[in-house]
């Protein structure tokens, strides 16, 4: 299988997972509420923080160098018996990662898919998107536009 092949296979869960570790834990929280009964869940690998090490590049182009070191939660765990789920996020948050990782599962399941999506996903990334651009128009409005005359030879 080649990589762009594999790129997009996975393309629709690279999306929730980035929708699902930007949501805040009472939003992973209250989605959980409209999921209804869940299956036995099954703790693979169960939440842990560590360190993961923070690359940066001169310039964002040039040469890689350490930037620092960031606290991430991870998790991992099975559903019913299902696909395995997996969740990483920022921080010392261990439900938090353990919710990821159950709407990871879940969403891997053809059955819940088109429900979660529509009731859970599609409302977070509305939510997130528009925090971003409110974000951003509060940026653009304190943007300061700086120009220099040019000084003739008469």
């Amino acid at each position: 299988m080649t990589n762009d092949a594999m790129n997009a296979n996975h393309a629709p869960r690279r999306r929730w997972l980035g929708v699902l570790t930007r949501a805040t834990r009472p939003e992973l929280e209250d989605a959980l509420a409209l999921v209804g009964d869940l299956p036995a869940l099954e703790h693979v690998r169960p939440s842990e923080p560590g360190m993961v090490m923070l690359r940066g590049r001169v310039g964002g182009t040039g040469d890689a160098f350490n930037l620092g070191e960031a606290t991430v939660t991870r998790c991992a765990l099975r559903v019913g018996s299902g696909a395995l789920g997996v969740g990483y996020t920022l921080g010392r948050d261990r439900r938090k990662a353990e919710l990821v990782a159950l709407f990871d599962a879940l969403l891997q399941d053809e059955t819940r898919q088109a429900h979660l999506q529509q009731t859970v996903l599609d409302p977070l990334a509305r939510q997130q998107a528009a925090q971003r651009d409110a974000a951003s128009r509060s940026a653009a409005a304190s943007k300061v536009e700086f120009f220099t005359f040019v000084r003739g030879e008469a």
